[in-house]
């Protein structure tokens, strides 16, 4: 029987380290693995990573398996994995691309609960991983998809509101059962090379964030399945790759791209009429949580840690300003 063909993407930017504990993670796989050929493809995003990575692959004997590319620019994650995809298309037969974050570490038996999903399941197009933190400690997410509903409830981050709408929150806390949900992280994505290829990768028009959101929607539209499949964990130093969603006890400014991927995503996926309306009412939301806080501070003296300027910079980049409220065109070398 022909081996399972499995294409490892690891996008690294300034953060080599890390992509070498990746690696070696995917080692441990592949030689456990009998019945799957799996090669990496380490893309470094013009960040000075290549010579360490590669000097890491030289001195583990590697070589075989891992390729290190050094993309010419820092396009982001979608360019990134693009980058990727075409290089290892060039190569030779890939049955399936699995993108991985640089700071993660698969743990034993996670490709192979992912692979085996997959081949007992034509009609899933996606496939994701259950995660750990660095302490061990469970971190089961999926996501549905945002909505004008899940923009508001989230802003405006009331009790009672968000108990009556919590079929439209966008975390889910996932169980220990396979699971269909809308869309998973792409610290941990198995994709059917047919689908990366009818889809054409990622759409480079967002640098980071909600990419893999649009990934999972595109994919749903033409008739592919995303599933959680909690048997395949991995540990994932949450924010460590981006420093956005790292956890620390004083929550940090967002970046600029993290808002105009948010704006990208509602106006490619819900036209510019609903975009302006969700950002209205997202901001009303916005409005009514520092209302509500100020009372808070008032009368029970308690204070809440907020991201920094979330509300002004939110405004900055929403569809709102005539400047941001024209969708940017797909973009991929696919």
């Amino acid at each position: 029987m022909d081996k399972i063909c499995i294409t490892v993407i690891i996008v690294s930017y300034k953060s080599a380290q890390l992509t070498v504990d990746a690696i070696a993670s995917v080692f441990q796989e592949k030689n456990k693995c009998t019945n799957l050929n799996v090669n990496v493809v380490v893309v470094d995003n013009a960040s000075g990573d290549t010579p360490v990575i590669a000097a890491a692959v030289k001195k583990e004997q590697w070589s075989e398996w891992v390729t290190v590319l050094t993309a010419p620019k820092n396009g982001g994650f979608s360019y990134g994995n693009n980058y990727g995809f075409q290089y290892a298309l060039q190569q030779g037969p890939v049955d399936y691309f699995h993108l991985l974050n640089p700071d993660t570490q698969m743990r034993p038996g996670s490709l192979k609960a992912l692979v085996d999903f997959m081949e007992s399941n034509n009609k899933v197009g996606i496939a994701g991983s259950s995660f750990e933190t660095l302490d061990g400690k469970s971190w089961p997410y999926a996501f549905r998809f945002p909505s004008l509903i899940s923009e508001f409830e989230s802003a405006l981050q009331f009790g009672p509101i968000t108990k009556l709408l919590k079929n439209k929150i966008v975390p889910v806390v996932m169980g220990d059962e396979n699971t269909p949900i809308d869309w998973i992280a792409g610290a941990s994505m198995l994709i059917r090379c047919s689908v990366v290829k009818e889809l054409r990768g990622f759409d480079e028009s967002y640098f980071l964030y909600y990419e893999e959101t649009d990934f999972c929607l595109r994919a749903k539209k033409a008739g592919y399945a995303t599933w959680y499949i909690p048997k395949s964990r991995v540990m994932h130093i949450l924010g460590q790759s981006t420093k956005v969603t790292e956890v620390t006890d004083d929550p940090k400014r967002l970046p600029s791209y993290w808002f105009e991927s948010r704006t990208n995503y509602f106006l490619k996926n819900h036209g510019r009429i609903n975009t302006m309306l969700i950002d209205l009412l997202t901001v009303l939301g916005l409005g009514l949580t520092t209302v509500k806080r100020a009372f808070k501070k008032l009368l029970l003296n308690k204070s809440e840690k907020t991201v920094p300027f979330y509300t002004t910079d939110l405004i900055a980049n929403s569809s709102l300003l005539a400047k941001n409220s024209q969708k940017k065109p797909f973009i991929s070398p696919l």
